[in-house]
């Protein structure tokens, strides 16, 4: 028996190329959602901003953020082609 590596082993790692490339996909993804929830504050302490309540970042910020969780899951779970 031969203990030396001839090279011709394949690595097994538990996900593809594809995989790790969908999983950076999806963590910029969860960087621009939560890039979108920036900003919104007021001039002064004084006085209150009612942009902190915009639609970008109540409602699309979440969404882009928990699509990006999503597509994240998927990319773990996806069988890597062979």
């Amino acid at each position: 028996m031969s203990t030396k590596n001839d090279g011709n082993e394949k690595k097994n790692f538990a996900l593809g190329p594809e995989n790790y490339k969908l999983l950076a996909i999806g963590f910029v993804i969860i960087v621009i959602g939560f890039l979108l929830m920036t900003g919104g504050k007021s001039g002064s302490p004084d006085k209150f901003s009612g942009n902190i309540f915009s639609f970008r970042r109540i409602t699309l910020a979440p969404i882009v953020v928990l699509a990006g969780f999503i597509f994240e899951i998927w990319a773990i779970m996806k069988r890597p082609k062979e």
